[in-house]
């Protein structure tokens, strides 16, 4: 591989002192470096954290793909009227695609996780203020149910972990859902995104378009 060897010893030293948990490193889909710390082992389990979103977004992005929902529709046509406290006529304005870009024009600072409707009251009109907001992300959650009719877990396993080798699952921790897997099936999804919805010539997510804006900032 053309690497300092010698330096690979100084970064797994500075990668346990920063509390890693686990490091991998592949090329040409293989892995090159693989390390554990603590008691931190290769089967140990770890929470992706809002890492979980593009999992997410990919999730949604195969739903609109199959024709079950489009990302540009009003967001309660899926979850119906009044899963916020806007005024109809804001609420009606929030997209899917404003809840991907984190546009929804939701107050993210009374609540930031909060997905009650009493929680996601107006703050601007969609798509015109930029805001990390972790509970309308959230409900993508429920929006992919809602139009596939299926399962979340479900949904996931068969469209994506099935078909990568990638095991997991999203596990509710408050208003949160967050996905749970070994580090190598976090290591494959991150060689799915690199392969434009492909894996070993099998289909994935054949949209480019929508791959090409899921990986580029929305701002």
């Amino acid at each position: 591989l053309g690497w300092c060897e010698d330096s690979i010893t100084q970064l797994y030293d500075w990668l346990e002192t920063s509390n890693s948990k686990a490091f991998i490193v592949l090329k040409h889909g293989k892995i090159v470096l693989e390390k554990y710390f603590g008691t931190f082992t290769v089967d140990s389990f770890h929470v992706w954290n809002s890492a979980g979103k593009t999992l997410t977004a990919y999730a949604v992005g195969i739903a609109q793909h199959e024709g079950f929902l489009d990302i540009n529709e009003p967001t309660s046509n899926y979850l119906g009227t009044a899963w916020t406290s806007c005024t109809p006529t804001q609420e009606l304005a929030i997209t899917i695609r404003n809840q991907l870009t984190m546009t929804s024009g939701l107050d993210d600072v009374t609540d930031f996780y909060c997905t009650d409707p009493a929680c996601l009251t107006y703050i601007a009109d969609a798509g015109t203020r930029l805001a990390y907001h972790n509970g309308p992300y959230t409900l993508l959650d429920s929006v992919i149910e809602s139009a596939t009719g299926t399962n979340l877990n479900t949904w996931v396993y068969q469209k994506i972990g099935s078909k990568i080798g990638m095991t997991g699952l999203f596990v509710q921790s408050g208003y949160n859902n967050v996905f749970v897997s070994k580090p190598r099936a976090m290591a494959r999804f991150g060689l799915l995104l690199s392969q434009n919805g492909y894996w070993n010539g099998t289909e994935v997510l054949n949209d480019p378009t929508y791959l090409n804006e899921m990986r580029t900032p929305s701002q």
